[in-house]
């Protein structure tokens, strides 16, 4: 791939930015530089915040079929260029082939729950609300969005869970693509106007926080949909609902598993290991801590590690490999520093990922699977996200020691429990905090039809992204009372101050 300067996308059309700042993107597998995305100057985003202003009035009076219609082209355009988008997200995030197909695959599952939009949009009625009177609720887009989207999924978070419902519910959208990641999404983009979107409908851009801050700031943008980290998604969300935009915030977690001693260990792990280690640690949704029975531990913990020497490490575009590299230097190096910390902190280092070498590679960011055992909540480690391929083992002595372990992280993205025991099951569904709950799910992402729907620090808002949630979000009700006057109601001069309210 030659390393050329990228263009944001605007109505309709590849743009030459103007900037002089550049943000260089490198292929995680080999380190090498493959490109250069704009970081978009502020007349720039305030262009592609008027152009989707401008496409509004046309795109969400087209009837709401049309739209679906329009969302069954982009579907199909995901499917006949399938191979060539799997292909983008394991070059410029790292993912191996089957996890970037699975990016890719989430996209259209996203695309086609928003095809359902007809019905998901309808509204309520009553007739006869009180005497006489008919009421009658519509749901109705709002206008300008904008997503703001991290580097970890290309294809699923901007074209997953923002786009299609937005612009489903008859919105226009800005999406501020991941600058380091940003080829994906760029490319999704041309294929929803090949599809028949109109022009300004979705518009791309690349930009720093100082351009992000003339997005939350304008008037003309509706709402904030964001994927990020808990820090700057608080910000986000306090300065964006201040304000008086819509706004979700999507952030960061610390999801742990409990796993009781009656859990078939050798299965277990092997859940346990496609959570941590899947897509290399760097999604929201990743185990990265076990709370563990005490008589159970040893032999779990082996089982882990026997297991986790397994996994082929290797180049993201290798059919073969089942953990790719890190997707950017920097957060390489950090992941590095954080086993680091763990080693210093006093965590026992089971299996180190560090100094790992792909042959023929040997500039990738690789590490490789992690495991520390008798991690304790007052080790970094395990009260923070370390975002890589890295799994804490903490002990305990019972269902109940366990349960309070977890609930004591600040995070609530996800829990899990691994048992066969029923009654202890239900009790871990009904006290946990985690918002996404597993019975023996390692990754308890429910089907797109239902809510993303982290809790506490993993999520600022008040309707999550997909399912319901998101059309809530991207809509706003419109109640319209009627009544019709017969031949007595024509002749009265008196109306009650609570005329059909009561």
């Amino acid at each position: 791939m030659s390393a050329e300067k990228l263009k944001y996308f605007v109505n309709g059309e590849y743009v030459e930015s103007k900037t002089d700042k550049y943000y260089t993107l490198v292929n995680p597998s080999t380190g090498e530089t493959t490109g250069y995305a704009p970081c978009c100057t502020n007349d720039e985003v305030l262009g592609a915040i008027a152009a989707a202003k401008a496409a509004f009035p046309g795109w969400s009076s087209t009837p709401a079929i049309k739209r679906a219609q329009v969302l069954y082209n982009v579907r199909d355009l995901l499917i006949k260029h399938m191979d060539e988008l799997t292909m983008l997200v394991a070059e410029e995030n790292g993912k191996v082939w089957s996890e970037a197909e699975g990016d890719v695959l989430k996209a259209k599952e996203g695309t086609e729950l928003a095809t359902q939009v007809p019905s998901l949009m309808m509204g309520e009625s009553v007739m006869d609300a009180s005497r006489g009177f008919d009421t009658v609720k519509y749901r109705e887009p709002m206008g300008v969005f904008a997503g703001i989207v991290p580097v970890n999924f290309p294809a699923m978070i901007p074209f997953g869970w923002m786009a299609p419902t937005c612009i489903a519910c008859g919105n226009t959208m800005v999406l501020k693509a991941a600058s380091l990641t940003p080829r994906t999404a760029l490319r999704i983009a041309e294929l929803y106007k090949e599809a028949g979107v109109p022009d300004g409908v979705i518009n791309v851009v690349t930009c720093s926080r100082n351009e992000i801050n003339t997005i939350l700031e304008s008037p003309d943008v509706k709402g904030i949909t964001f994927v990020g980290s808990t820090p700057v998604g608080k910000l986000i969300y306090e300065k964006a609902a201040s304000a008086g935009k819509r706004v979700q915030c999507l952030c960061q977690a610390k999801n742990h598993a409990l796993v009781l001693a009656d859990t078939p260990i050798e299965r277990t792990a092997a859940g346990v290991m496609n959570s941590a280690f899947g897509c290399a640690g760097q999604r929201c949704m990743a185990l990265s801590c076990c709370v563990v029975e005490e008589s159970i531990a040893d032999k779990f913990v082996a089982e882990l590690v026997k297991q986790a020497k397994g996994l082929k490490l290797g180049p993201a575009y290798d059919k073969t490999s089942k953990l790719g590299p890190i997707t950017y230097e920097k957060h390489y190096k950090e992941v590095l520093a954080d086993i680091d910390k763990g080693v210093a902190e006093g965590a026992e280092l089971v299996l180190d990922g560090r100094n790992c070498v792909v042959e023929g590679y040997e500039n990738g960011f690789f590490v490789g699977p992690t495991i520390f055992d008798h991690v304790t909540e007052d080790m970094t480690i395990g009260r923070d996200e370390v975002f890589g391929p890295v799994l804490c083992i903490k002990r305990v002595k019972s269902f109940e020691e366990g349960l309070a372990v977890m609930n004591s992280n600040p995070y609530a993205n996800g829990s899990v429990i691994f048992t066969q025991n029923g009654y202890y099951a239900r009790e871990f569904v009904r006290h946990t905090d985690g918002g996404m709950v597993g019975v023996n799910v390692g990754i308890p992402v429910p089907i797109g039809f239902f809510p993303f729907s982290g809790h506490k620090d993993s999520f600022f808002g008040d309707l999550h992204c997909l399912g319901k949630d998101a059309y809530r979000f991207f809509t706003e009700s419109k109640c319209v009372t009627t009544r019709w006057f017969d031949e007595e109601e024509m002749k009265k001069t008196e109306v009650s101050t609570w005329d059909g309210t009561i």
